[in-house]
């Protein structure tokens, strides 16, 4: 198996409540749910997908190894998982989702990158990171930030947090990262089969990609999917104070058949 992704688990495992995975950014570090864990924890027993900072691997084995990690947290139970990709982890959400819908219970997608076709000059950055000096990549997060954030919407510990996951990774990952973004394949998916339910975020203030406009489009993919537009997000929107993912699966009622959930999350 790939060793280049491993599972964090930031809270105290509860093997007796549904199985919450959570796939990152492009940063990979799987860190940046930090903030919505609190919510999390009363209800799911939660993953967070962590992605090597020198990972080189194509879609392919991403997918392979992502699918054997929940084979390895399922194995022993019949538990419902639900899988919540991010930006660049909601394109390997999807992948996970179409080629094992077996391993997942809902999917839920905020602001997912398969958007980055629709913005043609960024695929001009891609052959010029490799020659950007890390030093000079890393100083350069700082500017990059306003676009990946609504920063006013973040607290400072969190827009921090956003600054060291962004300086975790070198120019040549990022460009590699870009390059699988560039090279995912939309009409490559059989979104068929996976008719479970889906929930995709978007955030109405994305600067890096038109979410709204993918988040139209996702919806008619996917046999049962549905939108929720975040009015004031941005792109790294579950970083911002005001967003509570837990309270959003309750708003829309996406748990799954059970009544133990289905009442706290009621309450």
């Amino acid at each position: 198996m790939n060793q280049s992704l491993s599972f964090l688990q930031p809270i105290a495992p509860r093997p007796d409540a549904p199985l919450f995975v959570y796939f990152p950014g492009m940063d990979g570090t799987g860190e940046l749910l930090a903030s919505q864990l609190e919510g999390l924890a009363p209800y799911f027993d939660v993953r967070c997908l962590a992605i090597a900072p020198d990972d080189l691997h194509s879609w392919e084995d991403l997918t392979h190894a992502a699918i054997a990690l929940l084979e390895q947290e399922t194995t022993h139970d019949d538990r419902h998982v639900y899988l919540c990709g991010e930006s660049f982890g909601g394109c390997l959400g999807m992948k996970v989702a179409v080629q094992a819908p077996h391993l997942i219970s809902r999917l839920i997608l905020c602001n997912p990158a398969s958007a980055f076709v629709k913005r043609p000059f960024f695929k001009l950055a891609i052959p010029l990171l490799n020659y950007i000096p890390d030093l000079v990549h890393r100083s350069s997060a700082l500017a990059l930030l306003p676009f990946l954030a609504s920063l006013g919407r973040i607290a400072k510990r969190d827009r921090q947090a956003l600054l060291n996951a962004m300086k975790s990774v070198s120019a040549q990952v990022v460009s590699w990262r870009l390059s699988l973004l560039r090279d995912f394949h939309i009409e490559d998916l059989d979104f068929q089969k996976f008719d479970k339910p889906v929930l995709i975020l978007a955030g109405a203030h994305d600067r890096l990609l038109p979410s709204i406009q993918e988040a139209e489009f996702l919806t008619q993919k996917f046999p049962q999917a549905r939108s929720a537009i975040l009015p004031e997000s941005g792109h790294a929107c579950l970083l911002e104070t005001e967003i509570k993912l837990i309270e959003i699966l309750a708003l829309e009622k996406f748990w799954q058949e059970d009544p133990d959930l289905a009442s706290a999350l009621n309450n």
